[in-house]
């Protein structure tokens, strides 16, 4: 009874079939203003998945001490980057928040707690994909933070406490990328991927596909290749956020699947 009460914003939703997962790759932020095959395999998962009620956010550009939750009626559109066209920086993306499914999520969590943010926004990380997902800008997103101090393993299981958001209609995104290696770009190769680049993608699919928990988890510690590729921890644990939601009876789909500038990787999967 007492955890009910606390729902307070979902208990307002109607029970809904299972809602899917995504995890977008999402690479530069030009690609907002661009037409290319990312961009439209994103409009394409957005027409033919269920239209949320909410959508909750993991992207790789909002790393905190702790873990936040915007909880903010109007966000920002945080232009979190320098040196591209100022057709860049005009780009404005205003869904509503939510600080009521905020404020259940600070409450209903257990394993750690959730602070609730008014300061961000949606950083690029957010807006920059989800503005293909639903163009109106008519649902309601909050993004969830990376706690820097938390394990893989710690993001993992905290991940696991969104699941019954699945059955509220709200779609949960994580935003970053499998391969991303910005030092190690090359501009002359814009369609293809370094050997170790492909290599480590290849294996995190494997992964992925075979359900194996524990490589995924330590993914960045199995091989050269996979360091290379994952450098910082904070464009791969979006991943996990997805991969954690899954259960024995959801499908995964692969798409945007290509290496781009030797080092970064566009991979995205859906669950369910």
């Amino acid at each position: 009874m007492e955890l009910n009460h606390l729902k307070s914003f979902t208990n307002g939703l109607p029970n809904t079939e299972k809602m899917p997962v995504l995890f977008l790759g999402h690479g530069s932020p030009m690609n907002a203003i661009e037409e290319n095959d990312f961009v439209n395999g994103w409009r394409k998962i957005g027409q033919s998945i269920p239209k949320p009620a909410a959508v909750i956010c993991i992207s790789a550009h909002w790393e905190t001490s702790g873990t936040k939750v915007t909880a903010v009626p109007h966000p920002k559109t945080i232009h979190d980057f320098y040196g591209f066209p100022p057709e860049l920086f005009a780009v404005q993306y205003p869904a509503p928040g939510s600080p009521e499914l905020a404020t259940e999520l600070s409450e209903v969590i257990d394993i750690t707690p959730v602070e609730l943010d008014k300061m961000w926004g949606l950083d690029h990380g957010a807006w920059s994909v989800i503005k293909f997902l639903y163009p109106d800008a008519d649902i309601p997103v909050i993004e969830f933070s990376i706690d820097v101090h938390k394990s893989p393993k710690e993001h993992y299981e905290l991940a696991k406490e969104l699941q019954y958001l699945r059955h509220k209609g709200v779609l949960i995104v994580g935003s970053g990328n499998i391969v991303h290696n910005l030092r190690m770009m090359n501009w002359r190769q814009p369609e293809t991927g370094y050997d170790w680049a492909i290599e480590a993608n290849d294996t995190f699919k494997n992964y992925l596909l075979q359900d194996k928990q524990e490589e995924l988890l330590k993914f960045q510690g199995i091989s050269s290749a996979n360091q290379l590729s994952v450098p910082t921890p904070e464009h791969y644990i979006p991943s996990l956020y997805a991969y954690a939601l899954r259960d024995n009876n959801d499908s995964i789909k692969l798409f945007n699947d290509q290496l781009i500038y030797g080092s970064i990787g566009m991979l995205s999967f859906q669950i369910g």
